[in-house]
């Protein structure tokens, strides 16, 4: 008998796997795909970080490394945090992994017993619900609607919390929306957090240094947060790294033990060079890397301007990372062609069908009046997909 075991069978594929495995599917027929799914930059990874990688190839660190990474790295974390994040961690208590994927996974395995509550506030990044479920936690959603620039509020998760709360979990920049908590909202966030003993906050900083405007705040740093804290972060955005797959969190000495536990009995250490290319990338000042996100703001400014010719697609400009996330309510019960359009899904797939753009439905991030536009693509890429879509839409407005 063929079966796999129930907690797989509970789980969902990403879907923004999915939909970039169904643009790659039909480019191999020969379409012109333009996929706007993955959040991948789409610059290559620095001249410098490669050297330090080929260096590290030639000076042999082709061996085992410490279960939570090489040491001086970890230093080097350590001081990363110290200068962008006025947080102090030791090397102790950093762990750094294979992906923040794995990072945010090791903080809810380790922290989540049967039945405890996560909260999630919606959009939520597509694979927190995932974790929670293998973690076998009760998620919790707090819906951020786009009147509020997908930003909950204190009030919100001050109604949310209950005794079995355990975790609150969110991306500041966020992904999927683009939005940026500021300051003084983070500090009414804390301010719940606090009467909450039991609570602990998973905070998701992967999207750091691609923020347009304000300063990044970290949540740990916040006035009694720092040992209520796991903060996450990695390489794969900021530094265009996405396929050396290496991230790392910082937390309470009992977190950091407890997650280098649990990695030392799944992976192990992540790749021995890109952890010596970390190094190099997080010596380096974050001027070195602002060109891409120059980049990212022009985009940024060109997509907000597209989005005007689509009729029904509704959206404040993003504040960070490198998506934006229209409401689609108005294309919810229309007929397209020979369809319904009853979900975010259908409208998504009907434009990969006949537009020939690849997008993400706001389902997979807990919205299901919304989807996920990256514009981690060229100025002339972004162009011809507004104009795809804009041909496939209006005779049905």
């Amino acid at each position: 008998m063929k079966h796999v075991s129930r907690r797989l069978e509970a789980m969902d594929e990403s879907q923004t796997i999915a939909m970039a495995r169904k643009s790659r599917e039909l480019a191999a027929q020969g379409v012109d795909v333009i996929s706007l799914t993955l959040g991948e930059p789409d610059f290559n990874t620095p001249d410098f970080i490669q050297e330090a990688a080929i260096e590290a190839i030639r000076q042999n660190y082709s061996h085992y490394t410490p279960i939570s990474g090489y040491l001086d790295l970890r230093e080097s974390i350590a001081r990363k945090f110290k200068r962008d994040n006025q947080l102090d961690y030791t090397a102790s208590q950093i762990v750094v992994s294979t992906g923040a994927k794995q990072s945010l996974a090791n903080a809810i395995l380790a922290l989540v017993d049967p039945g405890d509550e996560v909260i999630l506030p919606t959009p939520y990044w597509v694979s927190y619900k995932e974790m929670v479920k293998l973690a076998e936690g009760a998620s919790v959603f707090v819906e951020a609607t786009v009147e509020q620039g997908y930003r909950f509020t204190a009030e919100q998760l001050r109604r949310a919390l209950t005794p079995k709360s355990r975790v609150l979990m969110f991306s500041n920049p966020c992904n999927p929306s683009g939005a940026v908590y500021s300051r003084s909202e983070l500090e009414a966030i804390a301010a719940v957090v606090a009467e909450h003993p039991n609570l602990i906050v998973v905070s998701d900083e992967i999207y750091e240094l691609i923020r347009f405007e304000g300063e990044h705040v970290s949540f740990a740093s916040l006035p009694g947060m720092y040992e209520r804290t796991v903060t996450v972060n990695g390489l794969s955005k900021g530094f265009a790294m996405t396929g050396w797959r290496l991230g790392y969190l910082g937390a309470p000495q009992w977190i950091a033990s407890a997650c280098d536990k649990l990695q030392g009995q799944f992976t192990s250490a992540t790749c021995s060079i890109a952890q010596r290319a970390a190094i190099a990338a997080l010596e380096a000042p974050p001027s070195q890397v602002a060109y891409m996100v120059e980049a990212f703001a022009k985009r940024r400014a060109l997509t907000m301007e597209l989005l005007k010719t689509v009729l029904g697609f509704i959206a404040g400009e993003p504040g960070g990372a490198f998506y934006v996330f229209p409401h689609i309510g108005y294309w919810l019960g229309r007929t397209v062609e020979d369809r319904v359009i009853q979900t975010s899904d259908d409208l998504c797939m009907y434009l990969l069908e006949r537009a020939h753009v690849g997008l993400v439905p706001g389902d997979a991030f807990g919205s299901p009046k919304a989807l996920r536009i990256s514009y981690a693509t060229s100025e002339e890429r972004l162009t011809v997909a507004f104009e795809r879509i804009r041909l496939a839409l209006t005779p049905y407005c």
